[in-house]
Order: structure tokens, then C-alpha cells, then sequence
């Protein structure tokens, strides 16, 4: 059998024609009228935001938080349970993340620890520059008591939506809930450019400023000539065009992720000690990556039992993401919380998820979870 990865690339049919434009054109270079239109299409499909396509979602965190002024000396509050890049991005800027533990109800951050955490560091004198909240594995995070907690301190908010494009919370899709939204593109999410980022916000000059800073800061001149420091993070014309392809069947991904979950569930719900990540009353997840919990006091296995089985079959799947507090990298950053991240970075595992997967495909799967149990 061919080996089933975590979450492919699925292509929509329409990236060829769109590509062959590009390239029939000669504008496969940084910019160009594809760059243009994803970045209109991304912005209406996402709640009418103004949007600056950028070589990847990591970038698009970078210019936010130099947007918001985040720089030496600051901090940062940061969603525990996380892929490295949203703490990586803090540090990019010369400040300090400090992070908060997620809650069992979303995975996504404690919305009553982000508050406690945000009033200790006010009585300490501390206060963050920003705050950065992931939306996890595809579901929104809690947004109405982290605005309402950050609000109280005047902390602007970033919205790390990276792996939860197409999500929805309280019927608004995500990525419009904090000063700045970022998305990305990678080959692993659930429409692809095959590298690439958004960064989006209702601020049209702060997007303005980010396109500046993205395109190397260079002023307007004949000649090459630059005032400040500027980055080389805008997307290729090439790339947007794919991007403009599969941002077309973004709702046809979203149903064939939660399809899949819902197969899963279905084969797997049943075993004792396994849990799947449970979906928010507030919201619709889109199950990016289906994610479970294997609890081997009850099931007599570990979630490492099921993955070097499934591995053995050419079958790829990951552990949950190990907790920024205990990653070597950032020793030392002060913590609220971490039980919860914990917990779930022991226990939990990230089952093949990928939009072009078939009922056999996840039958492939679960036969194997099932044979360990």
C-alpha cells in the first residue's frame, strides 16, 4: 500500500489554468495580478479585511508584532500549546514570550488563566506589548472573555488562525477577531500554496505599512533607497495563483475534513481511554488534523504504542505539539499554568487527516488503532 502522510497537499483541478496565466504572462516574479486578486478574494472569503499575501504565515506574525511596536524589553503573552513559529515570531522582535496553558473544553488557551495572567502581570508592572492567541488543530479559540480580558488592559491582540482557515466562531469566520490575523499556506494546511502566508486586518493603513515593510522598506525613489529596516517576505505571483485555485474549494476541504473526523469517531469512539479533541459549542471546527487522547491507565496502551504501529504500516502521524514552556529553546520564560498542554502533549496523537482520503483510507487506520488497543 502507498504511504498515507498527515496532511497532504490537495489540489483543486483549477491551479494549472491559473498557473499557466502566470507563466504565459512572464509575471511569475514577486507581485503581479494574481498577488493582487488572492489578496481581494482572501480578504472577502475571511469577513471583508484588508490582507497582504506574504511568504508565510511566521512572517505575517513577524510584521504583526512589529505593527503593534513589540521590541526589546517587552513581552509577550503566548498560547502554550502551539507550533513553534507563533513563540519564534516574539523573539524575532527582541521580546520575551510568556505563555499561558490551554483549557480541556477547546485545547486553545485558558480564556480565565489569560485573564489571571494578564492581571498579575499589571499588578507586577508588567503588562505585555501584544498577546497572541492560536486557533488550534482547526477550531477557534474563545474569543468573546480573551477580547473582553484584553480590552480591560488595553493589550492588542494578534489571532494566530494558521491551521484554522475556514473555521467559525459564533457564525464569524476566524481571523478577524484581533488587531491582526495570520493564516498560513504551508504545505500541510488545509489549502496550500505551497509555502506562503496572509496577514490580514480591518486597518488598510497598517496593511499598507505591512506590503512596505514585506517589499524590502523601499522608499519611493528611482533609485534604491531605504529610511528603515525591510523584509523579504511578499508572495510570488506564481504562488498566489495556486493559491487563488484552492482558496476556491476552501468549504468542499473544510466538509471532507470533518468527514473524516466523523468516520473516525465513528470506527474509533467506542475504545476505552480514547477521547477525541472535542469541538467548542460556540463554533465550527474544521478539523484540520483529526486529534485524540489515549489514556493508558484505561486502553493499556500509550498514544507512542499506536503511532510506531501505525509508522510500521508506511502510515504517518505525529504527537500533539510538545508545549513552548518545555521546549530547550525557551527555558527560563515564565509560565501560567501548563498541566492541561501537558497532559494532552503526553496523551494525545494527530491521526492522517488529509482532505483526499477515502472511507478505506481511514478504515486502513483505524483497523490498526484498533488491533493496539
Amino acid at each position: 500500500m502507498t504511504r498515507l502522510y498527515l496532511s497532504p497537499p490537495h489540489l483543486s483541478g483549477e491551479e494549472l489554468d491559473l498557473i499557466r496565466d502566470a507563466v504565459e504572462s512572464n509575471w511569475i516574479a514577486p507581485l503581479g495580478p494574481h498577488v493582487d486578486a488572492f489578496e481581494q478574494e482572501f480578504a472577502d472569503a475571511v469577513g471583508g479585511r484588508h490582507a497582504a499575501a506574504l511568504s508565510s504565515g511566521t512572517a505575517g506574525l513577524h510584521l504583526a508584532l512589529l505593527l503593534l511596536g513589540a521590541g526589546p524589553g517587552d513581552e509577550v503573552l503566548c498560547s502554550d500549546l502551539t507550533f513553534a513559529a507563533t513563540a519564534f515570531a516574539i523573539t524575532y522582535v527582541g521580546a520575551r514570550p510568556v505563555f499561558v496553558d490551554a483549557e480541556p473544553e477547546s485545547w486553545n488557551v485558558d480564556p480565565a488563566l489569560l485573564a489571571e495572567a494578564l492581571e498579575d502581570r499589571a499588578r507586577k508592572g508588567r503588562l505585555p506589548a501584544a498577546v497572541i492567541v492560536v486557533d488550534l488543530y482547526g477550531q477557534s479559540a474563545d474569543w468573546v472573555p480573551i477580547l473582553a480580558a484584553c480590552e480591560r488592559y488595553g493589550v492588542p491582540v494578534i489571532e494566530d488562525a494558521a491551521e484554522a482557515l475556514g473555521a467559525t466562531y459564533r457564525d464569524r469566520p476566524v481571523g478577524g477577531f484581533g488587531q491582526f490575523g495570520v493564516f498560513s499556506f504551508n504545505g500541510n494546511k488545509i489549502i496550500t500554496t505551497s509555502g506562503g502566508g496572509m496577514l490580514v486586518s480591518c486597518d488598510g493603513e497598517a496593511i499598507a505599512r505591512a506590503r512596505f515593510l514585506a517589499s524590502q522598506a523601499r522608499d519611493p525613489a528611482p533609485h534604491y533607497q531605504h529610511s528603515t529596516v525591510g523584509y523579504n517576505y511578499r508572495m510570488s505571483n506564481l504562488l498566489a495563483a495556486v493559491g487563488r485555485g484552492q482558496l476556491r474549494v476552501l468549504e468542499e476541504r473544510v466538509e471532507a475534513r470533518r468527514r473524516i473526523f466523523s468516520w473516525y469517531a465513528e470506527l474509533l469512539g467506542d475504545l476505552p481511554g480514547v477521547e477525541f479533541m472535542p469541538e467548542a459549542p460556540y463554533g465550527r471546527a474544521t478539523r484540520w488534523l483529526t486529534c485524540l487522547t489515549v489514556d493508558p491507565e484505561v486502553s493499556g496502551i500509550t498514544r507512542e504504542t499506536i503511532r510506531l504501529a501505525l509508522e510500521a504500516e508506511d502510515i504517518e502521524s505525529r504527537p500533539v505539539w510538545k508545549p513552548m514552556h518545555l521546549q530547550p529553546v525557551f527555558d527560563g520564560c515564565d509560565m501560567y499554568g501548563g498541566t492541561v498542554s501537558e497532559r494532552l502533549f503526553e496523551t494525545g496523537l494527530c491521526l492522517p487527516s488529509g482532505s483526499a482520503m477515502t472511507r478505506r483510507d481511514v478504515e486502513r487506520v483505524a483497523g490498526i488503532v484498533i488491533g493496539r488497543a
